[in-house]
């Protein structure tokens, strides 16, 4: 009996990470130290002295059962930019630049090739982020997971200055709410979306006119990643006063978290076009309008509230980084809340 009897390949562990290199070279920042292989990812922090008080952030998260959606339609380059666009948009929602991530992927077995395409789409989303992806982890669980099966998770940590932390305390009726599209479902109420939708092949090869892709395709896109539009605000001179970032719980569970007591946020839900992806989840599920709004970004991926003054100028630089934006309300006196109207 040895240890690759019992389920564990040491050797496919070590040709993951030879695979893997290429694509973790590609995130690296110059504060990196060492490479990858060592039992810590070391990170130079001097930088950070140019910063009156600095503060670190850091945020974990994974990509839940969509996961199986990738299983499903065995394609593995993408599930990485999700892990990573959870943990990196949460940091830019407190101000924050990302500096390193680290992923941890569970698996029933180690497939060599898989391994290194689902880190592939990490480190696509690292270098979206630009951030460093500065280590990881692969285990193989025989017994506990399927072979064909594997979990991904991850962690970010970010930093920043003290006097550019959004918390939301300067907010005040009249303020402007604006929020950029997302890229479809993104990691969120996918246990829904597996209850209303065929898990099959078949099922998820199935083209749609209204969404000008098959169903699989359309479910499976990348979570949008926001650190780019955020910073380009940051650098126009633009002071957010809150940001939310859209995960599960949708409209009702985060604008709220970005509000200080005594205001409301107030979103127009006809104030940009809903996208068909949630349209037909809703229609084929026979699932309510709220229900919609309190689970998922029905398009809405990233929203901030700003100075009705500084609209334009926040919605310039959010165009010159990539992203879409729209005015989709604003900030009232009241009950600390959100409104769709």
């Amino acid at each position: 009996m040895d240890y690759k009897k019992a389920g564990v390949d040491i050797e496919a562990g070590y040709k993951s990470v030879e695979l893997m290199k290429k694509h973790v070279q590609a995130t690296m920042r110059p504060e990196v130290l060492g490479g990858i292989g060592g039992f810590a990812g070391a990170f130079d922090l001097s930088a950070i002295k140019n910063m009156e008080e600095p503060i670190l952030l850091s945020g974990t998260d994974g990509c839940g059962t969509k996961v199986k959606l990738a299983f499903v339609m065995d394609k593995h380059d993408t599930i990485g930019i999700d892990a990573v666009a959870m943990c990196v948009n949460d940091i830019a929602c407190s101000g924050g630049e990302p500096l390193f991530f680290l992923d941890y992927i569970a698996c029933g077995k180690n497939y060599p090739e898989k391994i290194a395409t689902i880190v592939k789409g990490v480190a696509e989303g690292c270098i979206q982020s630009e951030c460093a992806l500065v280590g990881g982890e692969t285990a193989e669980h025989p017994g506990l997971m399927e072979e064909d099966e594997y979990d991904l998770a991850g962690f970010a940590v970010g930093v920043v200055d003290k006097k550019d932390l959004i918390n939301g305390s300067d907010m005040k009726p009249g303020d402007v709410l604006i929020g950029m599209a997302s890229s479809g479902v993104h990691s969120n109420g996918f246990s829904l979306v597996r209850k209303v939708f065929e898990m099959t092949k078949e099922s998820l090869d199935t083209y749609y006119d209204e969404l000008g892709k098959t169903l699989g395709e359309a479910l499976l896109a990348p979570t949008r990643i926001y650190v780019k539009a955020l910073k380009a605000v940051k650098n126009a001179g633009v002071k957010v006063k809150g940001c939310s970032h859209i995960t599960g719980g949708g409209f009702y569970e985060n604008i709220p978290r970005m509000l200080p007591d005594g205001v409301r946020a107030v979103v127009k839900k006809d104030s940009y076009e809903v996208p068909a992806i949630f349209k037909l989840l809703q229609k084929t599920g026979d699932i309510e309008e709220q229900m919609m709004y309190n689970t998922y970004n029905m398009g809405i991926g990233m929203v901030v509230a700003v100075d009705p003054a500084d609209v334009e100028k926040t919605m310039a630089a959010m165009k010159e980084a990539g992203d879409t934006p729209y005015i989709i309300g604003q900030i009232e006196a009241g009950e600390k809340g959100v409104t769709l109207c």
